[in-house]
């Protein structure tokens, strides 16, 4: 079981970076910190 664990965590973990990808997690995370920049130097 132990030599096996490592793959049971990458695949978990491509299943969520795909599942991200799929509900476009990054373009609101990008979204977000564009806002939080943009707060902190007076513009939005």
């Amino acid at each position: 079981m132990k030599e096996r664990l490592p793959l049971f965590i990458f695949v978990f973990f491509l299943l969520m970076f795909i599942t991200g990808i799929l509900l476009d997690e990054a373009g609101n995370v990008f979204q977000k910190g564009v806002t939080i920049c943009l707060s902190c130097i007076g513009i939005g």
